[in-house]
């Protein structure tokens, strides 16, 4: 017995150093040679805190667009997906709930024309873009609430979005385009 259990005292102290310690002073140095020190990037408007570039907020106001819904409620420190596959009966009433909000927040879109961001959550539960799709079939609510030309706010959409550098797809980032939406006079 013991020439089977001291190697494995040894290996799990060994691992214990290698990926407790060392590992991770590894990943922390790294992340303070990067911008902001691994702080992440912090979006200011109007001298004051807005939020985080890279990470989902939640914007419930019809005059503002609305981003992905969260699996882990916008936390960062709780980032996660569902883990529900698309035939689990509490998903889909949760799916089925968030088209029927978005229905009453905008009436006038046809339930087949609701792009699948705006009521499915991203994988890490936390994802801060929307599809062009998403963006523009909540314009018409938005040029409502704000008593705007429908045509300002698609063009504040074209000046702000970006081509996925993963996939080529066009996205919006929900936080930078409901500030540049606060800046329209």
């Amino acid at each position: 017995m013991k020439q089977y259990l001291f190697p494995a005292i040894k290996l799990t102290l060994a691992c214990i150093v290698v990926f407790c310690g060392l590992y991770t002073l590894l990943i922390l140095g790294i992340a303070q040679a990067a911008p902001a020190r691994g702080e992440g990037q912090t979006v200011t408007a109007n001298g004051k805190k807005a939020g985080y570039q890279l990470e989902g907020q939640s914007f419930t106001a019809d005059r503002y667009f609305n981003g992905r819904p969260s699996a882990a409620g916008y936390n960062a420190a709780g980032s996660s997906g569902s883990n529900k596959g698309p035939s689990n009966p509490d998903y889909l009433k949760t799916v089925s709930d968030r088209i029927d909000s978005f229905l009453v927040h905008n009436p006038a879109i046809k339930k087949s024309d609701i792009p699948s961001d705006l009521v499915t959550a991203s994988g890490s539960g936390l994802d801060p873009d929307i599809s062009l799709q998403g963006a523009l079939v909540q314009v018409e609510r938005i040029a409502k609430e704000r008593n705007m030309a429908k045509q300002k706010l698609i063009d504040l959409i074209g000046n702000t979005k970006e081509r996925s550098v993963m996939n080529g797809i066009e996205k919006v980032n929900v936080l930078q385009l409901n500030i540049a939406l606060d800046k329209l006079k």
